[in-house]
């Protein structure tokens, strides 16, 4: 069993799993990690969703204004432990949830194209390739993804 927190990103067990991820994408994007951390800085995200898994933070997302009527989805982690279970695509569905309840009418994101797992993930949830955009523009590592959310 599990339970999902709605949070900011103040809130300790966030910037737990926050570091955590930090040091997963140093190994994953080696040269190419300064460019993409720049875009992930959490200071005064106010939607943040912690999972608990057994009481212990297990999983973790946030959503951030692209434009109006558009949320991004940054930041989402699951350590290597909790793999497996669920855990992502719950995160993300309460992160989708909470988008339509404040009015958005899409939710898009960016992953790398060496995190196959991640790709299945958003595919698996319905999520569609679009072009990359704003930073991501160019940038051949970057994969895209959008979806529109039911109000």
């Amino acid at each position: 069993m599990y339970q999902l927190l709605r949070t900011d990103s103040s809130h300790t067990d966030f910037r737990l799993l926050i570091n955590q991820l930090d040091r997963y994408l140093m190994g994953v994007n080696g040269d190419q990690h300064d460019f993409f951390d720049q875009f992930n800085k959490i200071d005064n995200i106010r939607h943040v969703v912690v999972l608990y898994h057994e009481h212990q933070p297990a999983a973790c997302g946030a959503i951030k204004e692209y434009e109006p009527g558009t949320m991004e989805v940054k930041r989402m982690f699951v350590p290597p432990a909790h793999r497996g279970k669920g855990l992502a695509s719950a995160v993300l569905t309460e992160l989708e949830t909470w988008a339509a309840e404040l009015g958005y009418q899409q939710c898009i994101l960016e992953t790398g194209d060496t995190m196959p797992d991640a790709i299945a993930l958003y595919k698996k949830n319905g999520y569609l390739s679009i072009p990359n955009y704003g930073q991501y523009v160019g940038v051949k590592s970057s994969v895209c993804f959008g979806k529109q959310l039911k109000g």
